[in-house]
């Protein structure tokens, strides 16, 4: 028997079945409009026991991709860890868990840690 690989929806996918969802339409009708079995659908209104999951966003006291993108300017200028909290009104041991967290001083890159940041804050 062939199995099928599993696909995962976009964000923007599983806001439209939560819609679906709350407007009362059935499983295989949701699954219908997405060319799913109605067992993917049912699996991701599962998740949450049926209750539309509220928005993610990010906690005001985490690192900004801007102050992330100010971090990685720093280390290729050569400023010590201090400095750069200094600029950033930060404590050193932020900037330092930050960096190296994310491949170190000389592999940092504010994008990619910035993205690992949001996948690291989900909850299991």
């Amino acid at each position: 028997m062939k199995q099928r690989r599993r696909i995962d929806c976009t964000e923007s996918q599983k806001a439209l079945m939560w819609e679906h969802w709350q407007k009362g339409q059935s499983l295989q009708h949701i699954a219908q409009l997405f060319d799913r079995n109605h067992s993917s659908v049912e699996r991701i209104l599962a998740e949450t026991g049926g209750i539309r999951p509220a928005p993610r966003r990010r906690s005001p006291l985490a690192l900004t991709l801007a102050e992330r993108e100010e971090i990685s300017r720093a280390l290729v200028s050569g400023d010590s860890l201090h400095s750069i909290a200094k600029q950033l009104g930060r404590a050193a041991s932020t900037v330092s868990r930050e960096i190296w967290r994310n491949g170190g001083p000389e592999c940092y890159r504010a994008n990619q840690a910035d993205r690992l940041a949001w996948d690291r804050s989900r909850r299991p």
